[in-house]
């Protein structure tokens, strides 16, 4: 059975475990992997984060510099021109919580001042006090995700000696640090990094065992839609990957993730809804 908890970010509590969650992808980038360029005018943007609610998105995460492999990082005041004029536009239309996906301090507290609620960070805050301090402040939230080195290094370190044992320990290190910090567990997300740092193979493995994290006692948040090893394992290009990144979405469910971060809002609540109804009714008959 997936474990339940309360996720606090700013006056909202969203109760996970019995529903999977679903975080929509919202990219003001040019460069994304996936959709970069597609939403970079705001009028484009707002339209995309009202579509993702209609469909079920239970949060709109904004994200203005790209992290696939080998991405140049950008300036925070190029990051920030890109999601703010966004965040405004959506702080007075949407009814869901906005997060903002960064790493920077400068980004991630205009984001928070602009009614933002969760800062997604792929650094996991790497020692950035600062940056905690300003979560723990605004009452928000943060997701934790564990990468080696940058979006420009991470896949030349790829080298684990045991794997799982490994990102739990620095996962764990980094939900420390920001509980040390002042944000509670209840406001702690944590991502174990699919694609980030890891093979193919390797992704698959954190798949297989994602239960493994659940035991730091904060929720799972598992970002696999269209990521490259399920091109890998099925061929499909990048627009393809629809079918493959529900099969491993399904997969994550089962094994205790809360939230799924996804491109394809409506066909992940659709299959979401199918697992979770299934895993109540398995809980129950035991």
């Amino acid at each position: 059975m997936t474990r339940e908890f309360d996720l606090v970010l700013g006056g909202r509590t969203l109760k996970l475990g019995r529903e999977t969650k679903i975080m929509g992808v919202l990219n003001v980038t040019p460069d994304s992997f996936s959709d970069g360029g597609r939403f970079r005018g705001v009028d484009e943007a707002e339209r995309r984060a009202l579509e993702m609610e209609e469909e079920g998105a239970h949060i709109v995460d904004v994200g203005g510099e790209s992290t696939r492999p080998g991405a140049k990082p950008v300036s925070w005041r190029e990051e920030w021109a890109r999601v703010r004029p966004v965040l405004k536009r959506l702080k007075a239309r949407l009814g869901i919580p906005l997060s903002i996906d960064t790493s920077k301090y400068e980004v991630a507290s205009a984001a928070l001042d602009e009614g933002a609620t969760l800062v997604n960070d792929v650094r996991a805050l790497r020692g950035n006090k600062r940056l905690a301090k300003k979560i723990a402040q605004a009452g928000a939230a943060v997701c934790l995700m564990h990468m080696r080195g940058t979006p420009r290094t991470m896949q030349k370190r790829t080298g684990y000696r045991n794997l799982l044992a490994e990102i739990r320990t620095e996962l764990k290190s980094a939900r420390d640090f920001a509980m040390g910090a002042g944000i509670p567990k209840s406001g702690i997300l944590l991502d174990p990094g699919f694609g980030f740092g890891k093979t193919p193979e390797q992704n698959l493995e954190l798949l297989a065992n994602l239960d493994f994290f659940v035991s730091l006692g904060c929720p799972i948040l598992a970002g696999l839609s269209r990521k490259s090893f399920i091109g890998h394992l099925t061929g499909a290009p990048v627009g393809d990957r629809l079918y493959g990144s529900l099969g491993a979405a399904a997969a994550a469910i089962y094994r205790g993730a809360h939230v799924l971060r996804v491109h394809d809002v409506a066909a992940h609540r659709q299959m979401a809804g199918i697992v979770d109804g299934t895993l109540l009714r398995t809980n129950e008959g035991r």
